[in-house]
């Protein structure tokens, strides 16, 4: 079933918003671990890292049982964004905590601007998946505040790195939401 989105657009299905949704958060997981590779669980960024994969391991369990309940499929490119996610992690570690926060506050921009079109496309009419947005965009906003909080600004080249995830998110997510 398809539910409307803004005036002029497509609008979105129910099983496309459960795949992409899925994708995001499996995604998150790969970032994740992808820093921890890096920056490991005893550096202070690491343990609040750790903390955060947890939350999105929780989100794509239970994006995973919707798909499973109402017959849906992840993504066909969900082995690329399994690399993507784990290179984008460790790369961004690599250029230090602040970058790997930096990272997460621009995947975590996105997402919530994301959240939000669903959750306005949806409206009341499926209120599993309305609850369960509503859920997970509240803790993503809370990674994205955690990781401002721990000097994402303060990361070199901040504003072209953000840009550059942010933009990369986007494409992730019209792909995912296709394919």
């Amino acid at each position: 079933m398809s539910v409307a989105r803004r005036p002029g657009e497509k609008p979105y299905d129910r099983a496309a918003m459960l795949r992409v949704d899925q994708a995001g958060e499996y995604g998150a997981t790969r970032i994740y671990a992808g820093q921890l590779a890096v920056l490991g669980d005893r550096h202070p960024a690491g343990r609040l890292i750790a903390g955060m994969a947890a939350q999105e391991e929780r989100h794509r369990a239970a994006f995973d049982a919707m798909l499973a309940r109402r017959n849906g499929r992840p993504t066909l490119l969900q082995p690329i964004w399994h690399v993507a996610g784990f290179a984008l992690g460790a790369a961004t570690a690599l250029l230090g905590p602040e970058a790997a926060m930096a990272c997460t506050s621009a995947v975590e921009t996105e997402i919530d601007r994301h959240y939000s079109q669903q959750l306005e496309a949806l409206g009341d009419s499926d209120p599993e998946l309305s609850e369960a947005i509503a859920d997970f965009q509240a803790e993503e906003v809370e990674h994205r505040e955690t990781a401002i909080a721990q000097g994402a600004e303060r990361a070199p080249g901040y504003p072209l790195l953000s840009g550059l995830i942010r933009a990369g998110c986007r494409a992730a997510i019209a792909l995912s939401e296709r394919i």
